[in-house]
């Protein structure tokens, strides 16, 4: 493993010795402030061990639980009846660790909660975003799962320093070891304990803290029945060998990281807790490395010592890389965090709000935010008021007058914001690089059952969408239909609910339709021209070019290879637009083409009658000729689908899947049931959560996630034409 660059991490605790780039009447300085995630697998514990949080630091007074619909974070009615996560909600809480540099300093956490359902990864997406650091939850009976590495991948993505939790530690079939492993093998990430569990199952009852090398101990007290104050003891005699042994992996590991332990550790001398505990947040904040720890949120147990690896390895907005964008030439700028610099922050999440209407949720990452102020929107050069601040505690919000860098709030008042926007000083020119979504993978056809839910339901639409960037509304040309697509069944029946509830809308919907793709197997030339005589100016334009097949993923490139000015140069861009737009709809069922390289080769133009539109045309019929030589095929979205179940339905389980033209991909057995991974065809899948759950008596249940594009077998083919609204003309 190559040794990090050195981080450089300054421990301040003494409030007259923080930077200089903290204003003076800031309730929390950077160094004390944490924005992180909660981020995990469907059912892994997150909106419990959130809610759990929120109790120990004192920000609620009874706990909630996700069984009984009381939790803080799950506040949407949706939510609350289904005990699933739809969208992420922010909330602060403060914390005093009970350990480390920090002890009796408290420390303000500003914690996302966000969902664990692939339908609704976008609100993960945007979250990681804009956090520092993350707590990553897997389930200690499950292990990793496959949600876990789509969450993880976009932790990578981001850069997001994270810990791990391994919850459901009292559940039967809980091995904390065999997580930790599954976290190497399948997310390559180097996990090491930085807690080892004492006993298992229904025999766990405690926690050995490497770095300090103290137990704590979980015996229910009747004076303590909700576990405020865990106990330290010592370190069982049955688990000395043992502690030793993960302690010196631990120092092995983050020697990597800090040339103080290293020195130490080839010199066989002691290393100091202070110095353990500094090493393995330099290892945390370098992203190549991941402490463990183990818990269980639901019976209480290990969350304090969580929040304590929160303060004591999470990265405060100063520990960072500067947040970079790029100013209206395209140069890099970096947004330092600074209180006293000019303003910029990042729009991440827009929501229509009952009472006080749109907010606009906002990480200001340099400067200061205050209410009356006016911001600049680089994205459509206009200037916006912010009319009033708040501070979201999940549903609930709290009037401030003013935000600091590195805090998170929402905005009200702004008007023209779309997700990913940066609003910043007039006179800062920076745009931040705002959040990616993924494509659509699914999509019905919406009607509303009167004149009077027309109008509403255009309303309600252009709202739900500016919410949701996974959220596509279009109509079409053939059929007028109203048409929504989004990333998967959940996701769509979900913002139909919504209609229905938040916006009075009666809407009927038709079975969803699915987002094929066309591409080519062989190259082609293809030619196109648009001669139009009717009288006095005419129209003329004409290309060649040559089709062949990209890369898997590349997309669709367009190169110009024309010599001597066959084609002028100001006709070169309406040709690619041609060719672009002939693109968006294939030759075989009129759906978009992916991955081919259009090379314009040749052409020809006329003095007089050549104009733009006519260049465009020969464009659009340049593609279509070439298109329909090159071998063109069809292509199905795959998904990634998971199903874990009782080892006595297998059989019936695999059958099922291979029904529905699945591929099995792997099996495993794992504390009592079983994991059939597959690839099954999104066109065979509605519906299928609920066929395992009858097929297993709802003993199974099953995850879907996107995985990739494959040809439609030809059996198939003509049935998907003929029902496809898209086919092309019959020409």
């Amino acid at each position: 493993m190559s040794v990090a660059a050195p981080i450089n991490i300054t421990v301040v605790t003494d409030k007259a010795k923080v930077s200089p780039v903290n204003a003076k009447e800031r309730p929390f300085p950077l160094e004390w402030t944490r924005n992180i995630g909660i981020a995990a697998h469907i059912d892994a514990g997150k909106t419990t061990t959130t809610e759990r949080i929120l109790f120990y630091s004192g920000a609620v007074h009874k706990m909630g639980e996700v069984h009984e619909g009381t939790t803080v974070t799950d506040w949407m009615e949706q939510e609350r009846e289904r005990g699933i996560t739809i969208t992420a909600a922010a909330i602060s809480c403060a914390w005093n660790a009970s350990w480390g540099p920090w002890k009796g300093i408290k420390q303000r956490i500003n914690i996302i909660d966000t969902p664990g359902h692939v339908d609704f990864t976008a609100e993960v997406e945007r979250s990681l975003r804009v956090l520092d650091g993350a707590v990553a939850v897997f389930c200690a009976v499950a292990g990793v799962q496959p949600q876990s590495e789509t969450v993880w991948r976009q932790a990578n993505k981001y850069r997001v320093p994270r810990v791990a939790f391994i919850n459901k530690m009292d559940r039967v079939g809980a091995n904390f070891y065999r997580a930790v492993d599954e976290m190497r093998e399948k997310l390559k990430a180097n996990a090491h304990p930085i807690f080892l569990p004492i006993g298992a199952e229904e025999n766990f009852s405690g926690l050995i803290d490497l770095v300090q090398n103290v137990a704590y101990s979980f015996e229910e007290d009747p004076a303590d029945q909700l576990g405020m104050n865990p106990k330290t003891m010592p370190i069982p005699a049955d688990m000395v060998a043992k502690t030793k042994e993960y302690r010196d992996k631990l120092i092995e590991a983050v020697s990597d990281f800090d040339d103080v332990i290293a020195e130490k550790y080839l010199g066989g001398e002691e290393i100091s807790v202070a110095d353990l505990m500094l090493g393995v947040r330099k290892a945390t904040i370098s992203l190549q490395f991941t402490g463990v720890i183990p818990g269980s949120a639901f019976k209480k147990k290990g969350v304090q010592r969580l929040l304590d690896c929160v303060v004591n390895y999470l990265p405060s907005p100063i520990d960072v890389p500067p947040m970079q964008g790029q100013d209206s030439d395209g140069k890099t700028v970096e947004a330092v965090v600074d209180d006293k610099a000019k303003m910029a922050g990042l729009a991440f999440k827009l929501w229509n709000d009952p009472f006080v209407g749109r907010l606009v949720f906002f990480r200001v990452y340099t400067g200061q935010l205050k209410r009356g102020m006016s911001l600049y929107n680089p994205r459509t050069r206009r200037s916006e008021r912010v009319s009033r601040l708040v501070l979201m505690r999940a549903i609930e919000r709290e009037e401030i007058d003013l935000a600091y860098a590195g805090d998170i709030c929402a905005v009200v008042g702004v008007k023209d914001v779309i997700t990913g926007d940066t609003l910043c000083d007039e006179d800062f020119d920076i745009r931040l690089e705002p959040p990616s979504f993924p494509e659509p993978v699914i999509s019905m056809s919406i009607e509303p059952n009167s004149k009077a839910d027309q109008e509403k339901m255009g309303n309600a639409l252009q709202r739900l969408v500016a919410e949701d960037p996974t959220l596509k509304v279009k109509t079409d040309q053939d059929t007028g239909q109203t048409i929504l697509a989004g990333m998967g069944e959940l996701h769509l029946d979900i913002i139909r609910d919504r209609m229905k509830r938040e916006f009075k809308v009666e809407a009927t919907a038709g079975k969803p339709q699915i987002a094929y793709r066309e591409t080519i197997k062989t190259s082609a030339d293809g030619e196109g021209k648009f001669i139009r005589q009717s009288g006095g100016k005419g129209q003329y334009g004409h290309v060649c070019i040559k089709l062949e097949p990209n890369a898997k993923g590349k997309g669709v490139e367009v190169i110009n290879e024309t010599v001597g000015g066959s084609i002028p140069k100001e006709f070169i861009k309406p040709a690619t637009e041609g060719l672009l737009e002939g693109a968006n709809n294939g030759v075989v069922a009129g759906f978009p083409v992916v991955d081919v390289i259009m090379r314009i080769v040749d052409g020809s133009f006329h003095e007089v009658d050549s104009s733009e539109l006519a260049f465009k045309m020969a464009g659009i019929f340049a593609f279509k000729d070439a298109m329909k030589q090159a071998n063109p095929i069809l292509l199905e979205p795959i998904m990634g689908v998971e199903v874990t179940t009782p080892e006595e339905y297998q059989g019936d389980l695999m059958g099922d899947i291979n029904r529905r033209r699945g591929q099995i991909q792997g099996m495993e057995n794992k504390a009592g049931a079983c994991i059939i991974a597959a690839h099954v065809p999104l066109e065979t899948l509605f519906g299928y959560v609920t066929d395992i759950r009858s097929l297993s008596k709802g003993r199974a249940s099953a995850s879907i996630t996107p995985s990739h594009f494959e040809q439609v077998p030809n059996s198939l083919l003509a049935k998907i034409v003929e029902t496809s609204s898209k086919a092309p003309a019959r020409t």
